[in-house]
């Protein structure tokens, strides 16, 4: 695992040698254990190394045959052994034995399309010095981040956004689309930034600058309209396990100590339960939780540790501990308000204390359908059956419903529904469900100024809409899961997890986002994935029913929550007001002071539960913070 960065200068010069040192050890954080340069006419290459796979003779950038190609990567590539082997067979020469040299012989073969044969995560960057020609890349997923930006007078790309703005010329413009889809969604989804002039690299996708030319294309997508891999419900629970089992070993493959997130869930513990069967030792592992009994799967964890022996370490996060989120708004380097990546930075802290690399359950949600809002839509087209006085007093009655306990409260799901519902197009409806402030709080929110500069304010709706659009025909399950694939799991998740593990030094691990996984149960029947009205990720339980205890494998979704709403009215109180209605923070002229504080007060006299527009609101004025020139 590593941080990376580069520039091409389009005028012929050579970089400067001490900028692209500076952008360099601002990604420290990701690769404490080595730095490595290249620089070459109008082209600089750096990388910070972790050290995981080849301690001796890993060290980057790497080059090629004669010299010609040269290669800096952040992530692993799972593959490399067969690969390399493969290669090998076929006269290719290794002077190292990392997964890095292998992405050079497969580009001597293969050109831009040797990213079709890795599997992994990976963000990388290769010059080819005889075409002149740099290829970026980012995995099919998009676990690991790619940002460039694009100049008159420089072409610069870096693993995260402050390590581009060492390059003078610059702009820190902000991009009032950006925050507009930020405060809908809680995060902002690539292909832009918080900057106007700085874009991300979506995953699946290559960039290819050459003649002084960017052009980015896709090079991978789910398997749209494919044939089903299996009609039989045996041997897909067969084929699931068997493919679980060999991403799980293959991202067992460590030079360093290893141990794996235990949230107590299904995905963690499958995880768990399978690194348990190919290990010879107890593996060690690490959950979290709250003194607030709701939000804590303590109890699950502790529970599927003791039944496989694991070496296993509980943490408790409290309110006091607020005080990192500075340091975490420093990190994202631009607005970001998942309120998990707080006891996610914890966690991946402690973790690192022991091991070096930890496996996780992400992604078992977006490939079995785990999210309850799956069932949840699924019940909004009974809801569309429904006679239209009925649906009429069901509406005048959802704002007699309290308001409370998000994200975990029956009352505020209902509300949240009812509200959902009321939109008959599915992106609206969707996005409904699952934003934060909606298009009438966002115009009651910003101010006349920002108005003026923003134009109209349904970015998020485009956004979700063109994901929508691409799943267009795919039947109801598969076409969700399609579009959280494509919006909330690589813009949200993998962000929050690349981040938190990354600023602690630790190398995190996907098994359940394998992208051979990945297309394998998508081509699988929705309908055992979403099982009638029985419940959420049917087939994942089935398949792993004899490895998990009995209150694991029955227990429901619960999701990764922090209890904000009584934080925001206890002890984080005044850190919310101190910032977010600060005069600095009012003068930046985004928000209209009237409405930060009606929503302040309805929230603290529990009139109305604001507590997730409350975080994404302090992350915005911390991240300001954290960047003043921004």
């Amino acid at each position: 695992m590593c941080g990376i960065c580069g520039i091409i200068r389009k005028d012929g010069a050579v970089p400067d040698r001490a900028r692209l040192e500076e952008a360099n050890r601002l990604l420290t954080h990701r690769g404490p254990d080595d730095e490595g340069y290249f620089v070459d006419g109008p082209v600089g290459l750096a990388m910070r190394r972790l050290s995981i796979i080849d301690l001796a003779t890993g060290h980057q950038p790497i080059s090629y045959d004669d010299g010609s190609l040269w290669v800096v990567l952040n992530g692993e590539i799972y593959n490399f052994l067969e690969l390399r082997a493969e290669l090998a067979r076929r006269g290719h020469v290794f002077k190292t034995k990392t997964d890095t040299e292998a992405i050079l012989a497969l580009y001597q073969e293969t050109g831009v399309d040797c990213v079709k044969h890795l599997r992994g995560m990976f963000a990388f960057a290769l010059w080819d010095k005889r075409r002149k020609r740099l290829l970026l890349a980012r995995d099919r997923i998009g676990k690991k981040p790619l940002v460039y930006a694009d100049e008159p007078g420089f072409f610069a790309f870096a693993s995260e956004l402050r390590s581009l703005f060492v390059w003078p010329g610059l702009s820190k413009e902000i991009d009032p689309t950006a925050i507009d889809e930020y405060l809908s969604l809680q995060y902002i989804p690539s292909p832009k930034t918080v900057y106007s002039r700085a874009k991300k690299l979506p995953p699946g996708h290559i960039l290819v600058y050459e003649g002084g030319r960017a052009t980015v294309r896709r090079y991978w997508d789910l398997p749209l309209g494919a044939p089903p891999v299996t009609t039989d419900l045996e041997e897909a629970k067969h084929l699931i396990r068997e493919k679980v089992r060999e991403a799980v070993r293959l991202r067992m493959i460590s030079d360093v100590p290893l141990g794996a997130f235990l949230s107590g869930g299904i995905d963690s513990s499958v995880v768990v339960a399978t690194m348990s069967r190919l290990s010879e030792r107890p593996v060690r592992t690490f959950s979290i939780g709250f003194e607030e009994a709701e939000y804590s799967e303590l109890h699950y964890a502790g529970e599927l540790a003791r039944r496989y022996g694991c070496d296993h370490t509980e943490f408790i996060v409290k309110p006091q501990m607020a005080e990192v989120l500075p340091t975490l708004a420093w990190h994202y380097g631009e607005p970001y308000a998942d309120s998990s990546a707080f006891p996610s930075y914890y966690v991946a802290r402690e973790t690192r204390k022991a091991v070096t690399v930890a496996l996780n359950g992400d992604g078992g949600d977006e490939n079995f359908a785990g999210y309850v809002r799956y069932f949840a839509m699924k019940v909004a087209r009974a809801y569309d059956k429904t006679p239209r006085p009925l649906k009429a007093l069901l509406q005048a009655g959802r704002e007699w419903l309290p308001e409370s306990g998000a994200p975990f409260g029956l009352t505020w799901r209902i509300k949240r529904f009812l509200r959902s519902v009321a939109f008959d197009d599915m992106p609206r409806r969707y996005l409904r469900m699952v934003g934060y402030f909606t298009e009438d709080q966002k115009s009651e929110l910003y101010s006349d100024a920002f108005k003026a500069r923003l134009g109209p304010q349904d970015h998020a709706v485009r956004y979700m809409a063109a994901a929508f659009d691409r799943a267009s025909g795919e039947d109801f399950v598969n076409g969700m899961l399609y579009v959280d694939f494509k919006t909330y799991l690589p813009e949200c998740l993998m962000v929050k997890m690349d981040i938190a593990t990354m600023a602690n030094s630790l190398e995190g691990r996907s098994p359940f986002l394998d992208h051979e996984l990945v297309e394998m149960v998508y081509r699988m029947s929705s309908g055992w994935k979403l099982k009638g009205w029985r419940g959420t990720k049917w087939i994942l339980k089935e398949a792993f029913r004899d490895e998990l205890p009995p209150s694991i494998y029955n227990r429901g979704k619960m999701g990764f929550g922090i209890p904000q709403d009584r934080w925001f009215r206890g002890p984080l109180k005044s850190f919310w007001e101190d910032r977010v209605l600060s005069p600095k923070a009012l003068g930046r002229g985004y928000f209209r002071e009237e409405y930060l504080r009606r929503v302040w007060s309805e929230h603290q006299a529990r009139g109305r539960d604001h507590s997730y527009r409350l975080w994404g609101l302090l992350m915005f004025e911390l991240w300001h913070e954290a960047y003043p020139g921004s």
